[in-house]
């Protein structure tokens, strides 16, 4: 599902892409690639993306992270421009992995437990269409089992009375990295903002 209309008055954005960084500060490798050979890409919206960025970066077998945004209309937004959701898109990390290190599954429970999919536009007290949850998808397996995993941890949330999932999920459009200050942020501010919060529920998948 999508929590953000389209009738909503998207920005016009601009043609050429934001300035950001090249370099990943925590790994030393091109941000924006290229990647090696039998890489895969998904795209994650779990609310801030500063901890989100952290919480993936740290994980074996992913080979790079990038903060950015995704899901919306407005080409090439700003993080001013997304903040007023007038732009559709919700802050999110770009993760490349090596599949045969780090299976999908085990980076769609990561995903599902450590943010909670059930609040809509928000997450946590950070409100708004920007801090929606997303999964944007780059393969047909991807997809379906990305909607499988929906599937089982709503199984999960219910047994727990929590709320129904509104997490967004479909392929991938496009991917705009967001300015080069909020890249890795949280390692160059270790004592920064991150809002992360689960729901204490596990899912049972990878």
């Amino acid at each position: 599902m999508t929590l953000f209309s389209k009738t909503s008055g998207s920005l016009p954005g601009r043609d050429k892409p934001i300035e950001t960084s090249e370099t990943h500060t925590v790994n030393g490798r091109s941000l924006k690639g290229p990647f090696p050979d039998g890489m895969e890409e998904v795209v994650f919206g779990m609310g801030c993306f500063w901890g989100v960025e952290r919480l993936f970066w740290q994980v074996p077998g992913v080979h790079m992270t990038a903060a950015g945004y995704a899901g919306g209309e407005t080409p090439n937004p700003t993080y001013d421009e997304t903040c007023t959701g007038r732009t559709g898109h919700t802050e999110v990390v770009r993760v490349i992995f090596d599949p045969d290190q780090v299976p999908f599954a085990k980076l769609l429970r990561i995903f599902w437990e450590e943010h909670d999919p059930t609040q809509g536009n928000r997450q946590g007290n950070d409100i708004g269409s920007q801090y929606r949850s997303a999964i944007f998808t780059t393969t047909e397996a991807q997809l379906e089992e990305a909607e499988r995993s929906a599937e089982a941890f709503q199984r999960a949330l219910k047994e727990k009375d929590k709320g129904r999932i509104t997490t967004e999920i479909g392929p991938l459009d496009t991917f705009y990295y967001a300015e080069g200050y909020h890249q890795q942020y949280l390692d160059k501010n270790p004592g920064g903002y991150c809002g992360l919060k689960g729901t204490g529920v596990t899912c049972a998948i990878g």
